[in-house]
């Protein structure tokens, strides 16, 4: 009988651990992670890049067919979410993350809304950390040379991204509701570190 106790709590302990190691790990919290040092994840490609899993990230340095910038595009599609991104841009880098797409086999910045990665942009209203011809940023923080994170929430038509743990946007715009969201390669030098998503 002490026998069937002991070993019952231990079975106790042992799923309290597995429990405990398993939230710790950001599963079982509602995140689902695409990308983290060990994997690329499942996506569509539309257009071409170098894609590859280098030093622990996703990274992409060159178009390798034709002159369009290269998606990366979730296979599921999303409403209401919040998505958490580690990533790392060089000077050069013209990059994104486009949310709520209307399609899935053509993304711009008209069919999704474009959060920006683009220290360079000839217009810097709509650069690093703003929305493209939705949500202007002023002054524009760099991203360049550096390990960097969003943190985009999309609940209704309220839009909100923190970059770098600064709120760069808080804006209400209904144009797009729901639908896949998408990592951009377009020049320069993108790592992603770590992209997770987490339906609201």
């Amino acid at each position: 009988m002490k026998r069937l106790s002991i070993l019952a709590a231990a079975l106790l302990i042992g799923a309290a651990a597995l429990q405990f190691s398993s939230v710790a790990s950001g599963q079982g919290d509602g995140w689902v992670t695409l990308v983290d040092g060990t994997k690329m994840g499942d996506w569509t490609e539309v257009g071409k890049a170098n894609w590859a899993m280098k030093d622990g990230a996703l990274v992409a340095d060159k178009i390798t067919e034709g002159k369009d910038p290269s998606y990366l595009v979730s296979k599921e599609s999303y409403k209401d979410f919040q998505i958490k991104a580690e990533f790392w841009a060089d000077d050069d880098a013209n990059s994104g993350i486009f949310i709520r797409c209307d399609q899935s086999a053509k993304i711009d910045a008209k069919i999704c809304y474009e959060v920006n990665i683009f220290d360079k942009r000839p217009d810097p209203t709509y650069g690093t950390g703003a929305i493209v011809d939705v949500a202007k940023v002023d002054p524009m923080p760099k991203a360049g040379g550096k390990w960097n994170t969003y943190e985009i929430t999309a609940k209704g038509p309220h839009l909100v991204v923190v970059f770098n743990g600064q709120k760069t946007v808080d804006v209400q715009d209904s144009k797009h509701a729901s639908g896949p969201f998408a990592l951009q390669y377009g020049s320069g030098v993108i790592k992603w570190r770590k992209v997770q998503i987490k339906p609201l």
